[in-house]
């Protein structure tokens, strides 16, 4: 079975995470308390299958994919046969198991069932599992450097964050669904916004940070796209990076074309692709 965890027993799962070799960052967030979430294993005692909520809507399965009832209760989960879940959640499961070929064997036989019951045509797409791609990408400074002399706004104001910022921020990607609070954010992360003529543009923002890393977070508002705002913003978050010692880290799903565009112009270069499901509702 899924077991949950207990809060302080979050660290157990630690150790598997350090050998992953993707972008783990938002299941650390989670494990280092830095956002709230939920964890599952296969035996609280002696765990050695992990499966990590964010809050924000994204989990991670990794470790030992063998246990039979671990995995039986992963597909209940996955197919939503409880009905709990009425939001969107994103999974991943760690290339180096079986994980894949588990969820999409779940997948299968789920849709399968959907389209044989002759629901399909009249149910809304969240009641199947979809599959779709996550992009980690590697970053390269000069490439970033001479992208910002072609396409950073002189003319744009950009400040720091603050917490009347914070707690204004409204959108899609936020800070304050990847920090427990204001206080939280002001403390240990960093953010920035572009004004013009007086509004909110467009803001970067750390969305995980760790001692050597930080994850970018960006959003714009829709009258504001298309002008470099984001790519303006962003860069003044990596500067910070630059100037701080920690490598920038971006993600998105391939299927994003805008924020994939972005990340490349901003000199993240894709380097991995792995599967990424949309869990049924």
């Amino acid at each position: 079975m899924m077991l949950e965890l207990e809060k302080k027993d979050y660290a157990v799962a630690l150790p598997l995470l350090d050998q992953m070799k993707i972008n783990t960052l938002f299941a650390r967030a989670v494990l280092e308390g830095q956002a709230a979430g939920s964890v599952y294993t296969d035996n609280v005692q002696n765990p050695r299958s992990f499966y990590v909520v964010h809050p924000y809507g994204m989990s991670l399965v990794f470790g030992d994919d063998g246990s039979e009832d671990f995995n039986r209760s992963l597909r209940h989960y996955i197919t939503n046969q409880s009905g709990g879940r009425h939001s969107p959640e994103w999974l991943q499961g760690d290339p180096a198991g079986g994980w894949a070929p588990l969820i999409d064997s779940i997948r299968n036989s789920h849709n399968t069932l959907l389209d044989t019951e002759g629901e399909s045509p009249a149910l809304p797409d969240k009641r199947r599992i979809d599959r779709q791609t996550r992009v980690n990408f590697t970053f390269n400074r000069e490439v970033y450097l001479k992208a910002k002399e072609q396409f950073f706004r002189e003319d744009a104001v950009i400040i720091e964050m603050t917490g009347e910022l914070f707690s204004a921020q409204s959108g899609a990607v936020i800070p304050r669904y990847f920090w427990r609070d204001e206080e939280h954010f002001l403390a240990s992360g960093i953010g920035y916004t572009l004004l013009w003529e007086g509004e909110n543009a467009s803001t970067a923002f750390a969305a995980y940070r760790t001692e050597d890393q930080l994850e970018i977070g960006i959003e714009s508002a829709a009258a504001y796209r298309g002008q470099h705002f984001a790519f303006s913003v962003c860069s003044a978050l990596i500067d910070y990076c630059l100037e701080h010692g920690l490598e920038p880290v971006w993600g998105c799903r391939l299927e994003n074309e805008a924020s994939y565009k972005l990340a490349q112009k901003l000199g993240f270069q894709p380097s991995l692709m792995i599967p990424y499901y949309r869990l049924a509702e």
